[in-house]
């Protein structure tokens, strides 16, 4: 393990209150012009619950129409009405999104599965990099915006669902997350994702603002359009 992990994650709230938490509760802004090309054009305004320690999302509100819950775990999504009967759902999900390119349009349940593996892994990171079958190793330093940050090479093991296998992350002197780099299996794209307003709540420390760009072999597009964005504007931290 890099000597760079035990730092990050000590920052953002230490693995001992990490162990504390049962469930990670949000609300939040969600935006994009790759959320309009793929079918859902606009502004929505989402809930989500999710188990920080087993990948399981639980979305409300993501249909302006309705109260029902959009769920992910890894191997299915569905939407059920609030009663528990099941409007849809599909299983092995990722293999769904075979064959797609950028402006390939989803339905609610590739939705479902894009943003409910998206925020667990944004609401899990970094505490989940210490987890049995993670590996990381710290690259060369960056410089951005005046500042140097050290740069983490994340490895996720087959059983976490993610962006993708092989991420790397930023983190200023602070040893706070800057900006991540992935390439989106299930869109084809390759971003730089900027973080931003980092606040605590409950003893564990959150970007509160997300902003994804395109990034080319000449650098991330920072003033082009915006992929996505996500802007928290109710989180809630419960303990066990």
């Amino acid at each position: 393990m890099s000597e760079l992990l035990p730092a990050v994650i000590d920052a953002h709230g230490t693995a001992k209150r990490w162990q504390e938490v049962d469930a990670i509760d949000v609300t939040f802004n969600f935006w994009g012009n790759l959320l309009d090309l793929k079918g859902f054009p606009g502004h929505f305004r989402p809930s989500v619950s999710i188990d920080p320690h087993s990948p399981r999302t639980t979305i409300q509100h993501l249909d302006r129409d309705s109260e029902n819950r959009w769920i992910f775990t890894p191997d299915r999504v569905w939407i059920e009405r609030p009663d528990g009967s099941v409007v849809a759902e599909r299983s092995e999900p990722r293999s769904a999104f075979a064959g797609h390119v950028r402006d390939t349009p989803w339905d609610q349940l590739h939705l479902t599965y894009f943003l409910g593996y998206a925020v667990w892994n944004y609401l899990t990171s970094p505490f989940l990099f210490v987890e049995p079958g993670f590996t990381t190793r710290e690259l060369e330093p960056h410089t951005e915006n005046g500042e140097t940050w050290r740069r983490l090479e994340v490895t996720y093991p087959d059983h976490i669902v993610a962006h993708t296998k092989v991420q790397t992350f930023y983190f200023g002197e602070d040893f706070m997350l800057r900006r991540m780099d992935y390439i989106t299996d299930v869109l084809g794209g390759v971003a730089a994702h900027y973080t931003y307003d980092m606040k605590t709540v409950g003893g564990i420390t959150f970007p509160c603002f997300r902003r994804v760009v395109r990034r080319t072999p000449e650098g991330p597009l920072i003033n082009g359009p915006t992929s996505f964005a996500l802007d928290y504007t109710d989180l809630q931290v419960r303990n066990r």
